[in-house]
């Protein structure tokens, strides 16, 4: 049986035997929007809890548009340029309006990189382009502390200052805040590094509820949503794709209802019950863009734990062309080698803040404690394999083999976009 996965940008094929008894786990058929066009049209002028776009550009005199990083398949150029035409015929002056890549703690986009991610030589051409730089201050405005657990709340002055502040991006499941998206490009998209490294301090990472597709307590969201009041609302432009990265849903309007509404279409799809828990589980990191980093590829891990029989072997593909990720996680994951489990969470504990990436590495700790995690990958320099944590394999046909002789198990389950797709184990599942 041939399988291929998501990996990179062309996928990768894997062959398995025929007496395996494989079951092949992913998203339920979605629909396509075949006129996109028309799509971005409609959502800009029937938007979800406020006017059109055009009439609240004719109250304002400045707009901000935060767009994801390179690290999300975001449909930039499909949305971007139809959205600034409108808050220009709106009235507000093409040098009154900012595009802001809401990087978060991640390297900035440049060059053809940022050309690639905008999608549209237009939108370059006509309003400013920048990256958010979450370690400058004088960049940032303190907007206040949250209520419920004191978090201080810096943010982009550039965004906190624009009378329209739009948000746009891909909803889909997120490891950490439930689903991707909506308020979550706000913070920690474009964030001080103070408020991003208390978001992802171990008491928010180690929380059960701080998960995928989780929204009601998880303590990560209920911070998002609050911070929305804090900096005096948003609007956001909501996509969603299917495997096949075509566009299935978009709308655009109030942050949080709008997001409500992405994440109640999503959620029809992403989670996929599964009646039974296996030995060997592989899957991916979900292609490119996800899978450039090792740091991304942890997402994979997680996403794929919940159906992992305790010690059985969870097998992640991922090319990984741009090796382990930052300097800091590269960091986080020398003190796990040289501390050990344990110790490197107990460190974790004490801080307040999280030090810079090294949430990923805690993140990774939840698979590992479940079974035994190997990755795959053809773009990871060799000098790197041990700075992983976990067993780099040659073959991923091998390692299938190797683990149903282990285990004597032969069922194998293959999630081909990683963690796109999150299979949720249901013991009453038909």
């Amino acid at each position: 049986m041939k399988i291929e996965l998501k990996y990179g940008r062309e996928g990768l094929l894997v062959d398995l035997a025929n007496d395996l008894d494989v079951t092949i786990i992913r998203k339920p058929t979605m629909p396509v929007i075949e006129d996109s066009d028309a799509a971005v049209t409609r959502a800009l002028n029937t938007p979800v809890g406020v006017p059109p776009l055009r009439a609240l550009a004719e109250t304002a005199t400045s707009a901000a548009i935060a767009i994801c990083d390179i690290t999300r398949p975001v449909p930039n150029g499909l949305f971007l340029r139809p959205m600034i035409e409108q808050l220009i015929e709106g009235g507000i002056s093409a040098d009154a309006i900012t595009v802001i890549v809401a990087t978060g703690l991640h390297r900035p986009n440049l060059g053809a990189e940022l050309e690639e991610l905008i999608g549209d030589s237009w939108v370059l051409r006509k309003v400013k382009v920048v990256n958010h730089y979450a370690r400058d201050d004088d960049a940032h405005v303190l907007v206040g502390k949250t209520k419920a657990r004191g978090s201080v709340i810096r943010l982009d002055r550039r965004f906190v200052d624009a009378d329209l502040r739009i948000v746009t991006g891909l909803v889909e499941p997120h490891f950490m805040a439930g689903y991707s998206g909506g308020r979550k490009v706000i913070a920690p998209g474009l964030a001080h590094a103070e408020t991003i490294t208390t978001f992802h301090n171990a008491r928010f990472m180690g929380d059960p509820l701080a998960t995928s597709c989780i929204l009601r307590g998880n303590p990560l969201h209920e911070e998002q949503v609050e911070l929305v009041g804090m900096v005096g609302g948003a609007l956001a432009l909501n996509t969603v794709i299917n495997e096949e990265r075509n566009l299935s849903f978009i709308n655009f309007g109030e942050v949080l209802e709008s997001h409500t509404e992405a994440v109640n279409f999503a959620g029809q799809y992403c989670q996929v019950a599964v009646p039974r828990k296996y030995q060997t589980v592989l899957t991916s990191s979900a292609g490119y863009p996800l899978d450039k980093t090792y740091y991304q590829t942890v997402k994979g891990m997680v996403a794929a734990m919940d159906i992992l029989a305790p010690g059985g072997d969870l097998i992640v593909a991922s090319e990984i062309s741009e090796g382990m990720g930052s300097a800091e996680f590269v960091a986080a994951q020398q003190r796990l080698l040289s501390m050990g489990r344990d110790i490197f969470l107990d460190t974790l504990r004490e801080q307040d803040h999280a030090k810079v990436d090294e949430w990923q590495t805690q993140m990774q700790l939840k698979p590992m404690a479940v079974g035994n995690v190997q990755l795959f990958s053809g773009g990871l320099d060799p000098v790197d394999h041990p700075l992983t944590g976990v067993q780099v394999i040659h073959s991923i046909e091998e390692a299938i083999d190797n683990s149903v002789r282990r285990t004597g198990d032969t069922a194998v389950a293959v999630i081909p976009e990683g963690p796109y797709v999150v299979p949720v184990y249901h013991s009453a599942a038909p």
